[in-house]
């Protein structure tokens, strides 16, 4: 399905997965928003990365953490192209400090559920508003990038874990209220992913793959879920809303 005028926000499109995600969706022909918290060196690459396969880009600086600004970015970001056709629930955190669960700070979890989940509520609750007053003959959808932690539990990192299960949940309650509409939801699951974010971990990541953590023994990459994410976008599942996309080597398989 061609949509040679799409547009898609992604937010956290800076870098890692949201830079993958940004040009997987611009080698399928989207033109795009990307949003992050600053516009530094790292969104620069993002967006030139983006104009050399052809598309256009345009940078819309906000932090989804800020509830009170969210109306704004909302605004922006549609005024751009005149349009948004895709939302992409990207921006994440991680913990500030691993370590036992009796110990989690009050700060860590505060940012962890006001990024990872009470951000990408309120955004898509602003974009789908407006989503649903235009009219459009496109597939539209909202993905939210969740992760393995939305079903597995790791004690290291509680409030992590607590985040992304509730962007699961996020992700069926706008599929069913979107339904009506032909709006597409999904979450994606990613597993265990070469970033930033996870290189500070990268030794222990690296054994518990070489032990079997996934039956696919590597790294995923931002590559991966940036080409799951372009499937859910030009609707190849378009008869699909509200599942949670695996995209973790089959880290979440069990067996015996």
């Amino acid at each position: 399905m061609d949509h040679p005028r799409a547009v898609a926000l992604i937010t956290g499109a800076r870098r890692g997965i949201g830079r993958g995600i940004a040009y997987a969706l611009a080698e399928a022909g989207f033109d795009l928003l990307l949003n992050d918290i600053e516009n530094d060196a790292a969104l620069q690459e993002t967006l030139n990365g983006v104009k050399h396969r052809g598309r256009e880009a345009k940078v819309v600086i906000a932090d989804i953490s800020d509830i009170g600004g969210l109306e704004s970015l909302a605004n922006q970001a549609w005024s751009a192209f005149g349009r948004i056709d895709h939302l992409i629930n990207n921006a994440g955190v991680s913990v500030q400090n691993r370590g036992d669960l009796l110990d989690v700070a009050i700060e860590s979890y505060n940012q962890n559920l006001d990024i990872n989940l009470r951000g990408p509520f309120f955004l898509t609750q602003h974009i789908a508003r407006r989503m649903l007053r235009a009219s459009s003959n496109s597939y539209r959808s909202v993905v939210f990038i969740s992760s393995i932690s939305a079903a597995t539990a790791s004690l290291s990192r509680g409030e992590y874990c607590l985040s992304k299960a509730g962007v699961s949940m996020a992700a069926k309650l706008y599929a069913l209220r979107l339904a009506e509409a032909g709006i597409g939801v999904h979450e994606v699951r990613p597993g265990i992913i070469r970033t930033d974010m996870t290189a500070i971990s990268a030794s222990v990541f690296d054994e518990k793959i070489a032990n079997g953590i996934s039956p696919l023994r590597r790294w995923g990459t931002p590559e991966d879920i940036g080409r799951a994410v372009a499937a859910l976008c030009v609707g190849t599942f378009s008869f699909s809303t509200g599942g949670a996309f695996e995209v973790g080597g089959g880290i979440h398989l069990k067996s015996l």
